[in-house]
């Protein structure tokens, strides 16, 4: 399965969504502004932007997965996949992040955060029963490494989920870069490239794969483009 963001509108709508059903973690009014006036020391969890892929993230986990499921978000520093995953009564959810301060996320008394490199983590193979990752690939790519750690982690049957950066054509971003690491706006040609690699590794779409895409809702650093969200099945 791939789908991709069409326009601003759906990142709206998404929010919408999650805050009806009690899902958004995002904080605003005053928790906000003494945060930006650094009274406040208290972490500014999830993005607005992120919301849509988020919200697909959330539905496709509950649709799917039992509440006692074992589920690693990769990247889980101010990642509000996992916060709002144990606000909806999932009680396996891991997190991952090189981040030390991951371990003062929000619930970090029912989420289990690790600090570590989430192409080499200290867990068992076979682990979980899904592995969600919100705009982090792109950063630092390296699919091998990736789909190999991903593919391990993941019982027969398990799924990946993941958004990233994606434009149908090809964006160059030059030298720039985010957390001391590269930036790639995936195109059609990397996608493709990318679930080449990730079938070697036993890692398969699920769903429909529709790559086109209507508006560049997304502008970051210059840019201009939009989000790609990806379930991948690891094969029984």
């Amino acid at each position: 399965m791939f789908e991709v963001l069409q326009s601003k509108q759906q990142i709206q709508e998404a929010r919408d969504a999650m805050v009806r059903q009690g899902r958004s973690v995002l904080q605003g009014g005053l928790p906000n502004v003494l945060r930006k006036l650094r009274l406040s020391s208290s972490l500014a969890v999830g993005d607005m932007v992120k919301s849509w892929d988020v919200a697909r993230t959330l539905t496709f986990i509950e649709q799917k997965l039992p509440k006692d499921a074992r589920i690693l978000d990769l990247g889980a520093f101010c990642s509000e996949v996992p916060v709002a995953l144990a606000r909806m009564g999932f009680t396996g959810v891991h997190g991952v992040d090189l981040n030390p301060a991951v371990s003062t996320m929000p619930h970090a008394d029912t989420v289990k955060y690790s600090v570590s490199d989430f192409m080499r983590t200290p867990f068992p193979a076979a682990s979980f029963d899904a592995i969600t990752s919100i705009s982090v690939i792109e950063h630092g790519y390296d699919p091998e490494r990736l789909f190999a750690e991903v593919g391990r982690l993941l019982k027969p049957g398990g799924h990946f989920i993941a958004s990233f950066d994606y434009w149908p054509e090809k964006i160059n971003t030059g030298d720039t870069r985010f957390f001391d690491m590269s930036w790639l706006i995936f195109s059609r040609e990397d996608v493709d490239a990318m679930l080449n690699i990730a079938r070697t590794h036993e890692l398969r779409p699920e769903g429909d794969i529709s790559p086109q895409a209507k508006d560049r809702a997304i502008h970051c650093a210059g840019y201009d483009y939009t989000f790609g969200w990806l379930v991948l099945r690891k094969d029984v």
